[in-house]
């Protein structure tokens, strides 16, 4: 729906010992989008992602999700609302198979996180589910691969599932291609297209190939400032922000 806002920042400040990291930063993600924040290092987009998932308090302004103040709520509340940060649920176990550590994310999400003593039939529903999440991404053809055997590309498509099992309304993904060689980043712009379908992702992202492909409004950091905001085609003609980031990325 035309101008239904998920989540909205107001003002958000926060100060370390007298320097600003982020400043009055006014955001506004629309629901249903995929929407980036980009800027040079420094810019405060990290800083900015741990405001939102509560592992900082912020200085000053205000943090709003379907139109409820979250701003002083503890980082497990804010999750129970479906705000899921790919990280935090992300710290993959090397030892166990890929089917089962989208499993115990399942487990997370149904209320009895690693009891591992539940009945077969609980974990056959489990098993059900976490296919049907591997699909998805396109890895269950090497569901009882051990994980630490799967190459980084694919670790970061199994964090995306582990995610998805957590079933988040807003996803929040922290530099989901870095590191990565140029199919990998393919496979995972087009695998975060797909499960953006009925949900929000706002993604910190420093590849411009992605942003520009699948991203409906980006925000540019600059300083812990807004540089600049709008579509990327509006965006990436700005001379702010080429001056300030495009011009670093050739």
């Amino acid at each position: 729906m035309a101008g239904d806002i998920i989540l909205e920042t107001r003002g958000l400040t926060k100060e370390f010992r007298g320097f600003v990291a982020v400043n009055q930063v006014n955001l506004r993600v629309q629901r249903g989008s995929i929407h980036a924040l980009i800027g040079p290092n420094g810019a405060g987009k990290t800083t900015f992602f741990n405001l939102l998932t509560k592992f900082l308090p912020p200085t000053a302004g205000s943090i709003h999700y379907n139109n409820i103040d979250i701003t002083r709520e503890k980082p497990a509340q804010t999750a129970r609302r479906g705000i899921i940060r790919s990280f935090q649920i992300s710290a993959v176990f090397p030892h166990l198979s890929v089917r089962e550590n989208v499993r115990i994310g399942l487990q997370r999400a149904m209320g009895h996180s690693f009891h591992f003593w539940r009945t077969e039939r609980v974990l056959d529903q489990l098993n059900d589910r976490a296919m049907e999440l591997l699909a998805a991404v396109d890895l269950q053809h090497m569901a009882e691969t051990v994980t630490a055997e799967l190459p980084y590309g694919r670790k970061r498509a199994l964090e995306i599932a582990t995610t998805l099992a957590m079933d988040p309304e807003l996803m929040l993904l922290d530099e989901p291609t870095a590191g990565m060689g140029h199919e990998d980043v393919d496979r995972v712009r087009d695998l975060i297209k797909k499960v953006s379908v009925g949900r929000t992702i706002l993604m910190v992202e420093h590849n411009m190939g992605v942003v520009s492909g699948i991203c409906d409004a980006i925000t540019v950091l600059q300083r812990g400032s807004v540089l600049a905001e709008g579509p990327y085609a509006q965006v990436s003609k700005n001379p702010d922000v080429i001056e300030a980031y495009m011009g670093q990325a050739h």
